[in-house]
């Protein structure tokens, strides 16, 4: 059975684009070209996932994305202009479950589409797993094993010193949730962190370069520009 995606995308051409490619890749797509209509047929369907564009005419994508996580687990994907980290932070702190900057190429965004339909399918399998074993924490290809201090990434123990492992036990345990570099290094030892000092970046790098795929393009552990660090809670 075809799977039904909702499209909120104010531009008429890229919609159309999206819409045909997507169709002949055996998808059923309704489009939107605002927020407000895109809640509401949201409201009205039973969708597969959601395609959303940030800059909307009205209610923009955050908001839309609020919304919709507020009262639904539908798979989120969400379309951005804006190249700044900020801006992806904080949709997948909002609820979304990847992002795509544009431009973009249409395989891409099939083969996002179909890794969060993959994540939403197994999602109830995941949850019966992981209330089986409390104490691992499974982002991806990266586990945290509470229990044994342990993390492992492809099934391959990551070396991290006592001090890495709670700086990254608490980005996780937070995971989407933007934390301060106070209250980061104040986790890992105990100790406040004065303003003036950068210790901390110290620690994040070489905590990137153990779990990392490329330390100097992080996916797993983010920077926002004069806030702290965030651990991105969607991960491959």
């Amino acid at each position: 059975m075809a799977q039904n995606i909702l499209l909120i995308e104010d531009d008429p051409r890229l919609a159309a684009l999206v819409s045909e490619y997507l169709g002949e890749s055996g998808y059923l797509v309704s489009c939107a070209t605002s927020g407000k209509a895109g809640l509401s047929l949201a409201a009205a369907n039973n969708f597969d996932a959601l395609i959303l564009d940030l800059m909307l005419p009205d209610v923009d994508g955050l908001e839309v994305c609020r919304r919709v996580r507020a009262s639904s687990a539908l798979p989120i994907l969400m379309l951005t202009a804006r190249g700044d980290a900020t801006d992806r932070v904080v949709g997948l702190e909002m609820g979304a479950d990847d992002y795509l900057p544009k431009p973009f190429e249409p395989r891409e965004l099939l083969a996002r589409l179909r890794a969060i339909l993959r994540r939403s399918n197994g999602a109830g399998k995941a949850l019966s797993t992981s209330n089986l074993t409390p104490d691992v924490l499974s982002f991806g290809r990266l586990e945290i094993d509470r229990g044994a201090r342990l993390v492992r990434l492809d099934q391959r123990t990551c070396e991290l010193t006592s001090h890495q492992f709670n700086l990254l036990l608490t980005l996780a345990e937070s995971a989407g949730r933007v934390l301060s570099r106070e209250r980061l290094m104040q986790a890992a030892t105990g100790e406040t962190l004065e303003a003036f000092d950068r210790s901390i970046d110290v620690h994040m790098s070489r905590l990137r370069a153990a779990i990392e795929d490329d330390p100097k393009n992080p996916r797993r552990i983010i920077t926002v520009r004069g806030a702290g660090y965030v651990f991105a809670r969607q991960q491959v």
